[in-house]
């Protein structure tokens, strides 16, 4: 997140400083220090921390892949311990375990294993169902994971930065606003009609997250309080406008006119299925991210930015400029996602449009560790929960909460990486001059 100098006026901010920071390596010639003693002659000297909030954003994104991995593992064990205790299979059995304790394991087995087995063919393949949707639940899961997709590589790109973009709700609503808007107000030819609103939607959402980052450039405001407060705006204005310009005049809900034929993602697999082009879209945007932070110029100012902006600012660097576009590129591919929710799933707009997509991107680009294809494959593993979510309620007779309740047990598992550590007892290796 922020860093001191963005709390100071822009012109002050811009001033590199005049003392310059030097590092030195104890016991190299001509550098008698004293090791390891702060501030003795020769000691090496640590760069000053650009503030808590930018450090959390850099730790998350330095953490080990196989930390997520186990995060997703010890958030599903625990997952299963509350399925198992709210079970009255496993509450009969515990009522004579010491007569019979094998019975509660038993239960406790059966119990855990139907609710997580319906999990796993609700969201990949099912045998036993009669129909073919319900069979290939596989295609359910990359259509719940299509908005996930685009939305968490908003939030990735921003964590790049050293920016927490909390607005991804906020850029869907307004993505989705003006994509409805060119949508059901606007007919073009098909094709045409539909190129229209991805744009408008992008272009919604760029604005909405270029006020973001505008703000934290000119005025250093941070963009966490920003980003928030932007997102109570979204919802209003677009409740606003379902009331008034936006509203179908043969409904008394606030809601929209329904999407021109023309202007909605074509279906892949035909009307037995919900899964649409949106998905080509969520794909070509991961590649394109990819190569913008690995291969592009402006992304190495941008990886440079994250890592140390005053040092960036020194080398001649842009600060401002890149919090400007990366919130107004990020703001765009949120803004997608919310065309992928009109255009593709809803059909109309209403004031839950982004539902919790918007707080699961959070989710998803911490559990990607802020890489593109870590973002793509953690929307793809929550699109499954919430695939597998509904066939574990019904076949298992699970509450549905359960899968939200892993779900947050994954974010909180993936921001503290030492407690993962703890519990399977991973050591940290530690690289000579990290410190330095």
């Amino acid at each position: 997140m922020s860093g001191p100098e963005v709390n100071k006026p822009a012109e002050e901010a811009a001033e590199p400083s005049s003392t310059p920071t030097s590092t030195s390596v104890p016991g190299a010639p001509g550098n008698p220090g004293t090791p390891g003693v702060p501030g003795a002659p020769g000691s090496p000297v640590k760069p000053e921390r650009e503030g808590g909030g930018s450090q959390l954003v850099r730790e998350i994104m330095s953490g080990n892949a196989m930390i997520s991995v186990l995060a997703v593992v010890v958030a599903l064990v625990i997952g299963g311990i509350l399925i198992a205790a709210t079970d009255a299979r496993v509450t009969t059995a515990l009522g004579y375990f010491f007569g019979d304790p094998t019975a509660t394991f038993k239960a406790v087995w059966a119990s855990v294993s139907e609710a997580y087995g319906a999990l796993w063919r609700g969201a990949t393949y099912d045998p036993g169902s009669r129909t073919w949707k319900g069979r290939l639940g596989i295609f359910e899961t990359l259509t719940f994971a299509t908005p996930l997709i685009l939305s968490g590589l908003a939030v990735t790109l921003a964590f790049r930065v050293g920016l927490f973009n909390i607005g991804a709700k906020g850029q869907i609503i307004l993505g989705a606003t003006f994509a409805g808007a060119v949508g059901f107000l606007i007919e073009l030819p098909p094709g045409i009609h539909l190129l229209a609103v991805i744009v408008a939607g992008a272009v919604g959402g760029a604005v909405w997250g270029g006020i973001a980052g505008f703000l934290k450039a000119r005025t250093g405001a941070h963009e966490v309080i920003v980003t928030i407060m932007l997102n109570y705006i979204a919802v209003s204005l677009v409740l606003y406008l379902l009331k008034n310009q936006l509203k179908d005049p043969n409904s008394s809900n606030p809601i929209s006119p329904r999407m021109h034929e023309s202007a909605m993602f074509p279906l892949l697999l035909g009307p037995n299925f919900r899964i649409h082009a949106g998905l080509i879209v969520a794909v070509i945007a991961v590649f394109v991210v990819s190569w913008l932070l690995e291969r592009s110029t402006l992304g190495f100012e941008y990886r440079a930015i994250g890592a140390n902006p005053r040092a960036a600012r020194t080398a001649g660097m842009l600060v401002s400029r890149g919090y400007i576009t990366v919130m107004l590129i990020s703001g765009a591919l949120a803004g997608l996602a919310g065309v992928t929710q009109l255009a593709g799933t809803e059909k109309i707009l209403d004031s839950d449009i982004a539902g919790s997509i918007g707080f699961d991107a959070i989710t998803v680009a911490l559990l990607g560790r802020s890489k593109p294809w870590g973002t793509f494959f953690a929307a793809i593993l929550f699109g499954a929960f919430k695939a597998g979510g509904t066939s574990m309620a019904i076949n298992a007779d699970v509450s549905i909460d359960i899968v939200a309740v892993v779900q947050s047990l994954i974010v909180l598992f993936i921001a503290a990486p030492p407690l993962v550590r703890s519990i399977f007892r991973i050591k940290v290796a530690r690289r000579v001059g990290a410190n330095i």
